[in-house]
């Protein structure tokens, strides 16, 4: 019979599993191309390789871990790929959240904005990258809800997801905090001003910022990258 690992909550030894890694490969604390092997989980959390097994799969299926007959299962590296398709989804729903807010924003929307920047300063004054990729989330997720297309976030957090990797490396490695900083107090500027156009303008180019990110990352540390 399966141990069950003592929680406060209903989630079973996959759930508890699959989160911590999830929460290790997304705060790089498992860097792209670390190897993780089955038998030291099941071993560090007390479980059969089973629920291990089933937790590596939904982290595959989430395209963060590569799962290889005979050999470790590996972290996944960034496709360049898979990079370009995320964006490229994500800049298309986020133009209309962005329209769709200039339009809807009045003063208690706008406020909830300024809530959001406040914090992220806050943040940025702390130096805490974490914190700000949090917050970055609840910005953009603030934006679907003044835009009434609260479901619309789940597109933009999915896709945002698959490079959220790579924007947390640049954002610890190349201390870009103040300039997504400057990027959300235009888009919010724009939206609360009623300007649409404006708005997704500045949008686009806040998406963009990801290319230097990106160029620098792969001089620094190619071998975070499939070949």
């Amino acid at each position: 019979m399966e141990p069950i690992i003592q929680t406060r909550d209903s989630r079973t030894n996959v759930d508890i599993i699959f989160d911590h890694l999830y929460d290790e490969i997304t705060s790089l604390g498992l860097l792209p191309g670390t190897k993780i092997s089955e038998a030291d989980i099941a071993a560090r959390f007390g479980v059969s390789r089973q629920p291990v097994r089933d937790a590596f799969s939904r982290l595959e299926n989430m395209d963060l871990v590569l799962i290889r007959r005979q050999k470790a299962t590996e972290v996944k590296r960034f496709s360049l790929h898979a990079i370009t398709k995320a964006r490229f989804i994500r800049a298309a729903v986020e133009s209309e959240v962005l329209r769709r807010a200039a339009r809807e924003c009045g003063p208690a929307e706008a406020a909830l904005l300024e809530d959001c920047l406040d914090q992220q300063r806050a943040a940025v004054a702390a130096g805490d990258h974490i914190e700000f990729g949090v917050l970055d989330y609840e910005f953009h997720q603030t934006l679907c809800d003044i835009a009434k297309v609260a479901f619309a976030f789940d597109v933009i957090s999915a896709e945002k997801a698959k490079v959220d990797r790579l924007c947390l490396l640049g954002l610890s490695k190349l201390d870009r905090m103040p300039d997504l900083l400057a990027d959300h107090v235009a888009i919010a500027a724009a939206v609360q001003a009623g300007n649409a156009d404006g708005a997704v303008e500045v949008g686009m180019m806040h998406l963009s910022r990801l290319d230097a990110t990106i160029e620098a990352i792969i001089e620094q540390q190619s071998n975070y990258f499939e070949a």
